[in-house]
């Protein structure tokens, strides 16, 4: 064997005693060899020197000293080989012993091995005969699990479950096409699967398409019966608070202890979709999923036509798909037809859209991904953008309010449909209430319409009421009657069919205003619909009955119905107002609060003024009969005079009847105004030209008149209060005063400003002027002897000629508006 040396690196020693410089060269050049490192800088430096034969000696020197090593080497390793030789010498005996034994034992093992040889071959034999038996029945049972799959796949495309037959047709191109150990199997597959696919595309196409169709219509229909139910809910709603209504008005009327149970009905009448969760997504109900079979609420070929293009990979290509489809089926669903009334086909219209966002809520939270949130709200955006341009476009054509109504209505009901599906509304509830002075100015000129067909066919005569259910209806339900006591029938009531009627017509007015103000967003809406029931109290009715009352009032039997139609009305507005109140929600205790001055002030007051003018000319007629009064009667009469008898008798005969008709204030105010004519005719009398004098017996005279009329008076205590008879009596006050001043001893005192004030305030100073200076009698039978200067004067005619010379000093005043006395 040859052992390798390692290299040794030659230090370099200093030389001793002062060695020459070549030796110091030699040595660095050995060095450098030995080292085996770059010899460059030695030749350099020899070559720079010009003498290269140093470097050649020394390198000649260096080889010589190596020389001696390698022979050195060599001795040594020639010992090495001699003895391998020996060795290998021995070893060779050894080998030739070794091979007669291998040869022995080859011998042997063939003589043995033969037979197992045999077998081995046949057992490879064999086994090769297995592997490719096994590799057989692996590559039929790929091909049977194939053709298992192929059959599936068409058992599948038979009953058109075309997303089983995709799945099935993956599987084979997934786990078997490559692995298929037949060829021609192979390429049948090959060919036939993507002639398959672009079947089943078209089929799922085709069925996409079919149910594009049929939604617009079970859209519709689910449209109506969501909107349906909303409506259904809200009429239960709107029992619910008369229930509550009524109770709290028993309660505070405490008319008897009822109690009522408020139960609260569930509505069941949220649709659930295809996963039987409701809008809330809880657990649907049977019914609710019966109601989606009905109306045939099926998303299945929406949801199999999307996953099969999932597993065509063409999901981004459907979506979109869907989505601009659906787009144009909602624009197209707001083309309103001219053909066709808005009224008659709107709830057709918001139907369809209703449907459509319930399908589209349905299909967000359970299809997949298949539309986003993102895109429904725009969606809904277009459509609340293009309804609210219809309802613009419509309400400004309509000009019947009832038709607004029923519009307003159903878009309300609308609303409350989608947003129980988390639609905003908003939009279209502020559409509606930008429409509301429009609704109110066409329902106000509706009911001029109505108050004005009622008041013509008025025949002013007192309504006879045969039932109970006729008073119920025409009295008890507007709260007109003045007493809890229901009265026998048949029943003459104290007004004409004209109360009833109006008053139908204001609390139709009432309602179909909170019914527009209602569901519209606003919650406190009952100064609204007050404001506009005042103008409708105002401006209709009131107008309505003036123009009445100035031209088809001819007698006295109208005029005192219509009189006592309008004190009716009075306890009618206070209905209104409470009505308006309890559909607003608001407490009635508030609007008791807040009593509002009668409305039809001005046709009240035209009515009673009405009466009261028909009645003065009816006294009128009987006042003529003043004409045959002696007014120069020798003595003192004892009864009154026939006038007043006659005036007596009809005012008894008035109040016979107007008692059962007018309320005691309507009837003090007007026998007040009558009495008071019959006093300041009696003063005109006087002062007239008819009179040219009359003596103090004729004054006692009348003086009996008005001592009757003033018993008239007093004797309506029994009809008014006391303190309305007294104002009764107060109304002959002029008369009163002109025959106190007349047979006063003292008449002078009428130019005294207190006892003028508190005893003559009703008097006018020019007509005591003209009836005091035809009360002045040169006859001593009245005033004594005037021409004797021995007789002394009558104080009283010489007080009457003092105030006669005042009051005539006082009327001669240029410029003089009133006596300067007063």
């Amino acid at each position: 064997m040859n052992s390798t040396k390692s290299r040794r690196k030659v230090a370099i020693t200093s030389t001793e005693n002062g060695d020459s410089g070549d030796k110091l060269d030699q040595l660095l050049l050995s060095s450098a060899i030995s080292n085996g490192e770059d010899l460059s800088p030695f030749i350099r430096k020899t070559f720079a020197s010009g003498k290269p034969e140093t470097l050649l000696h020394h390198l000649r020197h260096f080889c010589r000293s190596k020389e001696a090593e390698i022979e050195e080497v060599c001795k040594v390793h020639y010992q090495d080989f001699i003895m391998a030789v020996d060795d290998l010498r021995s070893l060779l005996s050894g080998v030739e012993s070794l091979k007669s034994s291998i040869s022995n034992s080859n011998s042997q093992l063939q003589s043995v091995a033969g037979p197992l040889l045999t077998s081995l071959d046949s057992f490879i034999e064999a086994r090769n005969k297995c592997q490719n038996i096994a590799l057989a029945i692996q590559s039929l049972q790929i091909c049977v699990k194939l053709m298992e799959i192929c059959s599936r796949a068409n058992f599948h495309m038979s009953k058109s479950n075309f997303y089983m037959a995709l799945k099935c047709i993956d599987s084979i191109e997934r786990d078997f096409i490559h692995k298929t150990p037949s060829s021609t199997l192979r390429r049948m597959l090959e060919k036939n699967i993507p002639a398959v696919r672009a079947h089943i595309e078209r089929k799922i196409s085709k069925e996409f398409g079919d149910w594009l169709v049929e939604i617009r219509t079970v859209s519709r229909n689910l449209g109506q019966v969501a909107i349906g139910q909303a409506s259904a809910g809200r009429q239960r709603e709107e029992e619910l608070r008369i229930r509550q209504r009524q109770a709290e008005e028993q309660s505070r009327l405490s008319v008897r202890d009822t109690v009522y149970a408020l139960e609260e009905e569930e509505d069941d009448g949220y649709f659930v979709g295809n996963d039987g969760n409701d809008v809330y997504g809880n657990g649907g109900t049977a019914t609710a999923n019966a109601a989606n079979a009905a109306l045939g609420f099926d998303l299945t070929p929406l949801y199999r036509s999307y996953h099969i293009h999932q597993t065509l990979g063409l999901e981004d290509g459907f979506k979109k798909y869907y989505f601009e489809n659906r787009k144009l089926q909602l624009t197209s669903d707001f083309q309103v037809s001219s053909m066709t009334p808005f009224l008659e086909s709107h709830q057709t219209f918001f139907a369809q859209i209703a449907g459509f966002f319930i399908v589209e809520d349905r299909v967000l939270r359970t299809g997949g991904g298949l539309i986003t949130k993102m895109e429904v709200e725009n969606l809904w955006d277009i459509a609340v953008s293009k309804m609210c341009s219809v309802l613009e476009d419509q309400f400004s054509r309509m000009r019947t309010a009832n038709h607004l109504l029923l519009i307003k209505d159903y878009v309300s009901l609308l609303g409350v449909t989608l947003r129980r599906y988390g639609y905003s509304v908003d939009a279209l509830l502020d559409v509606l209430n930008k429409h509301r002075d429009k609704y109110h100015e066409l329902l106000l000129s509706d009911c001029r319409m109505q108050v004005a067909e009622a008041l013509a066919a008025d025949k002013f005569q007192q309504m006879w009421m045969n039932k109970e259910y006729e008073y119920s209806m025409n009295v008890l339900s507007f709260q007109i009657q003045t007493s809890d006591i229901v009265p026998a029938f048949p029943y003459i009531a104290p007004f004409s069919s004209t109360v009833p009627d109006c008053c139908r017509i204001v609390r139709s007015f009432v309602e179909d205003s909170v019914s527009f103000m209602s569901h519209g967003g606003q919650l406190d809406f009952y100064d609204v619909v007050k404001k506009y029931l005042d103008r409708l109290l105002t401006e209709v009715l009131d107008d309505a009955l003036l123009k009445l009352i100035s031209t088809s009032i001819s007698g006295v039997n109208q005029a005192m119905v219509v009189a006592a139609n309008m004190a009716v009305f009075e306890r009618a507005c206070d209905f209104f107002f409470r009505h308006a109140a309890k559909l607003s929600g608001l407490p009635l205790r508030m609007v008791e609060r807040s009593r509002r001055q009668f409305p039809l002030t001005k046709a009240r007051d035209a009515a009673e003024e009405m009466l009261s003018s028909l009645l003065k000319k009816k006294v009128d007629g009987f006042m003529t009969l003043i004409e045959n009064v002696n007014w120069m009667i020798d003595e003192q009469p004892q009864n009154e005079n026939e006038y007043v008898n006659e005036v007596i008798i009809f005012l008894e005969t008035l109040l016979s009847t107007a008692q059962q008709i007018l309320p005691g204030q309507v009837l003090n105010r007007v026998l007040q105004d009558v009495l008071a004519h019959i006093s300041e005719t009696i003063v005109n009398f006087l002062v007239g030209e008819s009179v040219k004098k009359f003596s103090l017996n004729a004054v006692m005279g009348i003086d009996v008149d008005i001592k009757v009329l003033e018993q008239f008076a007093e004797n309506q205590a029994s009809l008014v209060s006391e303190e309305e008879a007294n104002q009764l009596k107060k109304a002959l006050v002029e008369a009163r005063q002109l025959v106190n001043l007349l047979l006063s001893n003292n008449p002078e005192n009428f130019l005294n400003p207190v006892i003028r004030e508190r005893s003559y305030n009703a008097l006018d100073y020019r007509k005591v002027a003209i009836i005091s200076e035809k009360l002045k009698d040169p006859s001593e039978r009245l005033f004594g002897t005037f021409g004797s200067r021995g007789y002394k004067q009558n104080p009283k005619k010489k007080s009457l000629d003092s105030l006669i010379k005042r009051l005539k000093d006082s009327c001669k005043s240029p410029g003089s508006h009133h006596w300067s006395g007063y």
